[in-house]
């Protein structure tokens, strides 16, 4: 039997409008022959994945990542609707809560990247609450993904900290800016989010990808 499978791509894409990038013309045909681009990318500019470096002083960069985590299985969390600033909490979760185990890889569904260009995107994001982080460092999760730009408040420092460092320690990787999850016609698919190997780097974008298979 052939095995039939769908690609679906969960990637922001890059352009002049996007915060934290720009896109410059470094080459041209009519003028050297061939088109060449400059990027310059924010390291968490769009989808991307976080570094423990991004919020712990001489934690792992992300070309230290393992990109055994960075491919595999994930369960789709449907949690919408969701509300502006809404904390998600264990509770909001419970109807999971006895199919997540070890090494599950969570991609938080919220419908969030629809608000994309507009101030509440950032500025009104649902994030995780401290007690849930926490939650999923206790069921040893190996990564979760979200649509928001940051899984905490950008506004407000302490509770961005904290949140990060609880899931950094807890050895869950981060992936932020994911969008059209609303796309996906399975609850469990196949992910994978590869970063850039930058040395050093803190964090990078990613091309992220469910597959769902027949």
């Amino acid at each position: 039997m052939v095995d039939r499978q769908r690609i679906i791509d969960l990637t922001l894409t890059i352009d002049a409008e996007m915060r934290g990038a720009q896109i410059q013309a470094a080459r041209t045909i009519a003028v050297d022959g061939w088109n060449a681009t400059t990027l310059s990318l924010y390291s968490h500019c769009g989808t991307h994945m976080d570094a423990p470096k991004h919020f712990i002083e001489g934690a792992a960069s992300i070309d230290q990542q393992s990109l055994d985590v960075c491919c595999g299985p994930a369960k789709v969390l449907d949690l919408t609707p969701v509300e502006p600033r809404e904390l998600l909490t264990v509770a909001r979760l419970a109807p999971w809560a006895d199919r997540i185990k070890s090494g599950d890889r969570l991609l938080f569904r919220t419908d969030w990247y629809q608000r994309l260009g507009t101030d509440s995107y950032r500025n009104q994001l649902p994030r995780l609450s401290l007690d849930l982080a926490h939650w999923l460092v206790e069921r040893k999760v190996a990564m979760i993904g979200v649509e928001p730009p940051s899984v905490a408040d950008v506004n407000e420092m302490r509770e961005l900290t904290d949140v990060h460092q609880a899931l950094f320690r807890g050895g869950i990787v981060i992936v932020e800016g994911l969008a059209y999850l609303d796309r996906l016609r399975q609850d469990e698919i196949d992910f994978i989010a590869l970063p850039l190997k930058v040395a050093d780097g803190d964090g990078s974008p990613v091309r992220a990808i469910a597959i769902e298979r027949e």
